[in-house]
């Protein structure tokens, strides 16, 4: 009889064994010293650079290495869309990875039909991935070579670049693309960081800035709207040391707004994020931005170091640390982002406290958008006055609408708060496209909702459409004709929940899966439909499982005919 000992040999440790040569390699790869928890996933991200992948042998060479489980390290690496786990007994995924974008806007440019083509021509050393957003929604269909962007791409023209080698994004050219309306925004005053000089060097106080803020009407443009001036004011009154973090990982379908203030005022955004840094009393700035936008990455790099090599006389530069998200959509959640930025699985944190009380670190937070941050030198120069008198309708300020669809010029449109979507299409895009007529939109992207061509004269802003069971959010205005199919395009924002649900609440993670089904049926049940909303809606976590349903009761309110 054969004996079987459960013993481990002397000094081997528990779980998988770690060889001589993955703790070479991880030497290569990640020479910082020592190793920090809270930038695990910039770890990852190297070794997903250089490898193509995630060997298993690597991941658990850095568990080693961080004196971590190799649980924790792997639940972190399996939790986003842009890391690909391999078995030390697996084969590699091929060396060029082509991913094409299959939300709304890119499925109305015919993104499902370049998929399947493109997965039955190129080769099996090229995978065609279907992914979400890419923030380049005015620019449909896109594809990513490598992490070349391709716009309006067809067949001929990503293989054409995949064969010529061209996978690398280049730098912004720092020029609005064709189609974008910025004349609302001023030129900036003369010199380097005029606006935070002038404030370092005396010219108003804190408390006199956020004052300024308040009067302006400024709110946050990431998606919730919140006052911040008041955001400003409460986290300040916490007691130090205080963070800022900068949410510039727009996911949101139908959303590239903030992608426009990157490549296009980066100074400008960098100098909001100081002057909220200095009038909060923020000692760390931490940019968290999307994987999607390596341009952009490889821009703010260049600006950051060009700012701590040459900084505002006379103020201590807070940190800064750009930090570089990994596909998950619900990261756009600020708590959600915090925990990312602290090395773990994007998921929200359950409320109260807080972020403005314990944010990164335990530490009170400013958590802003990038749009909201980059109006903030705008107003200081031109005056609270200026911003707050350009809205219509009574609304007040100026914001960035990312427009798609079925307009003649898609693009970032600057534009006065409560200007009205028919006035929207004629003033800034040209009209509609020739052959469509407006039959439906979106106003705040895949989450908020879709509203009938009946509402178009309706202001958009904040707090304008919630009785129509809608909201603007970051303002991803998505326009339907009457050749777009409206249950498919529920259909479509369903299965995007449902991709980026976090799974942590029960709620979200089967209430989105079981909408897909339901929705995949010839007619739809709407009284079960109408429950499991309303279970999503008062049961889940965050804003993602709660906001998911609004695409159903949408179709439900205003377009019972569709969903028969």
């Amino acid at each position: 009889m054969k004996t079987v000992t459960f013993r481990r040999p002397v000094g081997q440790g528990k779980g998988r064994q770690v060889s001589p040569s993955s703790q070479a390699r991880l030497a290569e790869l990640i020479t910082e010293s020592p190793l920090r928890r809270d930038r695990l996933i910039e770890y990852l991200h190297k070794i997903q650079d250089a490898e193509g992948c995630l060997p298993q042998g690597l991941l658990a060479a850095l568990a080693q290495a961080m004196k971590l489980s190799q649980v924790e390290v792997f639940e972190v690496a399996s939790f986003y869309h842009h890391f690909d786990l391999v078995a030390d007994d697996e084969p590699r995924p091929p060396a060029l990875t082509v991913r094409v974008c299959d939300s709304l806007s890119c499925e109305l440019a015919g993104a499902a039909q370049l998929i399947e083509r493109l997965q039955t021509l190129v080769g099996a050393e090229v995978r065609v991935q279907p992914v979400p957003c890419v923030g380049r929604c005015a620019q449909a269909p896109v594809a990513v070579v490598g992490r070349l962007p391709v716009s309006q791409a067809s067949v001929d023209s990503v293989i054409a670049h995949a064969k010529a080698g061209d996978r690398e994004c280049a730098l912004p050219t720092g020029q609005p693309a064709r189609g974008d309306r910025v004349e609302a925004i001023p030129e900036p005053p003369p010199g380097a960081w005029p606006v935070l000089q002038s404030l370092i060097d005396g010219a108003s106080q804190p408390v006199d800035v956020i004052t300024q803020l308040e009067s302006s009407a400024l709110r946050g443009m990431g998606g919730a709207g919140f006052p911040a001036g008041r955001k400003w004011r409460i986290v300040a009154g916490f007691q130090g040391p205080r963070m800022l973090v900068v949410n510039a990982d727009e996911g949101e379908p139908g959303t590239f707004k903030d992608r426009f203030w990157l490549e296009c005022e980066p100074q400008r955004f960098l100098e909001g994020m100081l002057i909220a840094a200095w009038a909060v009393g923020c000692e760390t700035c931490v940019i968290y931005l999307r994987d999607e936008y390596p341009g952009v990455r490889a821009l703010l790099e260049r600006e950051i170091a060009a700012l701590q090599a040459a900084p505002p006389s006379g103020w201590l530069l807070p940190a800064i640390e750009l930090r570089r998200g990994a596909g998950a959509y619900v990261c756009g959640e600020e708590s959600a982002l915090i925990e990312s930025i602290e090395g773990k699985r994007g998921m929200p944190r359950l409320r109260p406290p807080y972020v403005a009380e314990v944010g990164l670190q335990g530490r009170p937070t400013l958590a802003h958008n990038v749009e909201t941050l980059a109006w903030v030198p705008i107003i200081l120069q031109q005056g609270a006055p200026w911003f707050a008198a350009h809205g219509r309708r009574g609304r007040k300020g100026l914001r960035s609408f990312s427009v798609s669809g079925r307009v003649c010029e898609p693009g970032v449109k600057i534009a006065p708060a409560g200007i009205s979507l028919h006035e929207l299409i004629n003033e800034y895009c040209g009209g509609m496209a020739d052959g469509h007529s407006l039959a439906a939109f979106l106003p705040g992207g895949a989450s908020g909702g879709i509203l009938p061509a009946s509402l178009a004269d309706e202001p958009l802003d904040f707090d304008t459409l919630q009785p129509h069971g809608a909201f603007i959010g970051s303002a991803a205005v998505i326009v339907l004709s009457e050749h777009d199919d409206l249950r498919r395009a529920a259909q479509n924002l369903m299965r995007f929940f449902r991709l980026e649900s976090c799974g942590q609440c029960t709620p979200c993670r089967v209430g989105t899966a079981k909408a897909v089904t339901l929705m995949d049926a010839p007619r739809w049940n709407e009284p079960l439909l109408r429950e499991l909303s309303q279970t999503m809606i008062d049961a889940s976590i965050c804003g993602l499982g709660q906001a998911a349903p609004n695409p159903v009761l949408s179709l439900f309110r205003h377009f019972p005919e569709v969903v028969g």
